[in-house]
């Protein structure tokens, strides 16, 4: 049987820049934060995020999470 196996997790932040005077569209940078805990909640990865967010010059559009797993076939007992 396959098994996954979280080993890495990332935690991205997206923010808007402004808007693109051509196309209206918004300019969009992300920044990344590795080496977060595998074991961190969505609730401390939000809280972790706005925390982020706020001392940052532009405003935060969006977070999201990672992850990075390791797929194998598990041994049999």
């Amino acid at each position: 049987m396959a098994v996954a196996q979280l080993n890495e997790s990332v935690l991205q932040l997206t923010l808007n820049e402004g808007i693109d005077p051509m196309s209206g569209e918004f300019i969009l940078k992300n920044k990344r934060f590795n080496n977060v805990k595998t074991e961190a909640t969505a609730e401390q990865l939000f809280q972790t995020a706005n925390a982020f967010a706020s001392v940052q010059q532009h405003t935060l559009y969006g977070i999201s999470r990672r992850d990075v797993s390791d797929i194998f076939e598990e041994e049999e007992a």
